[in-house]
C-alpha cells in the first residue's frame, strides 16, 4: 500500500530520472512554434538525434503520418552562440553534430509546414538524442582510415592488374587479326595462282591438241 500511496512529486523524480537516462522524450508543438532543449556537452563529443513527427488528423481522431510535414533542427552553442547545426528535414528524420567547445548547447525544432496563416495544426514529436563518445578514440579512427587506405590501394592495385589484362587481350586481338588478315591475303593470291596455273594448262594442251590435228591432215 506504500507503493500505491507514494507522493506525486516523488513519482515526478523518478519519471525524470528515467526520461535523462534513456534520452528519449515526445512533446507536443503547434504550427510554427519552436521547442528547445539544452544539452551540456564536453568539447569534440559526437551527437546524433533521431526525431519522429506526428499531425493531428480530424478525420481520424489520432495522430498520422503526413509527407508533406517538415521539420527544422537547430543547434547552438549558447556560450559562443556558434550556430552548429541548421537543417530542414522529412518527419521522420536524423540529425548528427560534433561539439567544437564545451558547455549548453540548445537544440530547438519547430514545424516547417506549408498552412495557411489562420490555421493551426497540432504536432507530437518524438525525440531521441544519442550522445556518443569524445574524439579520444583518434587512434582507432586513425587505424579504421589506415585498413580502408590498405583497401583502396588493393583495388587499385587490381585495377591496374585487370587494365594490364585487358591491353595484353587487345594486343592478342591485335596481332590474331594481323595474321587471319595476312592467311586470307595469302590464300587468295594463292587461289589466283591456281587459277593462272590452269588457264595456263587449258591453253598449252588446246595448243598441242590443234597442232596434232594439222599435223594428222597434212599426212
Amino acid at each position: 500500500m506504500a507503493l500505491l500511496r507514494r507522493p506525486p512529486l516523488l513519482s515526478l523524480c523518478l519519471l525524470l530520472v528515467f526520461v535523462a537516462a534513456a534520452n528519449a522524450l515526445h512533446f507536443y508543438l503547434d504550427t510554427d512554434e519552436k521547442r528547445c532543449f539544452i544539452e551540456e556537452l564536453p568539447s569534440e563529443t559526437v551527437v546524433e538525434g533521431h526525431y519522429t513527427a506526428l499531425e493531428w488528423s480530424e478525420n481520424d481522431q489520432k495522430y498520422t503520418e503526413n509527407p508533406n510535414l517538415g521539420i527544422l533542427v537547430e543547434v547552438d552553442e549558447l556560450d559562443t552562440g556558434h550556430n552548429v547545426v541548421k537543417t530542414r528535414g522529412p518527419s521522420d528524420g536524423r540529425f548528427t553534430f560534433t561539439s567544437h567547445d564545451s558547455g549548453d548547447h540548445s537544440i530547438c525544432l519547430s514545424s516547417n509546414y506549408g498552412t495557411s496563416w489562420f490555421s493551426t495544426t497540432h504536432i507530437r514529436l518524438h525525440l531521441d538524442i544519442v550522445i556518443g563518445q569524445t574524439k579520444a578514440d583518434a587512434e582507432h579512427d586513425r587505424s579504421h582510415v589506415s585498413e580502408l587506405s590498405q583497401k583502396l590501394r588493393d583495388l587499385n592495385m587490381k585495377l591496374e592488374d585487370i587494365q594490364r589484362e585487358q591491353q595484353y587481350q587487345r594486343e592478342r586481338e591485335a596481332a590474331f587479326r594481323d595474321l587471319s588478315e595476312s592467311t586470307n591475303s595469302k590464300a587468295v593470291w594463292y587461289t589466283v595462282a591456281q587459277i593462272g596455273v590452269l588457264i595456263a594448262t587449258c591453253a598449252w594442251q588446246m595448243r598441242h591438241l590443234k597442232r596434232f590435228f594439222e599435223e594428222r591432215k597434212m599426212h
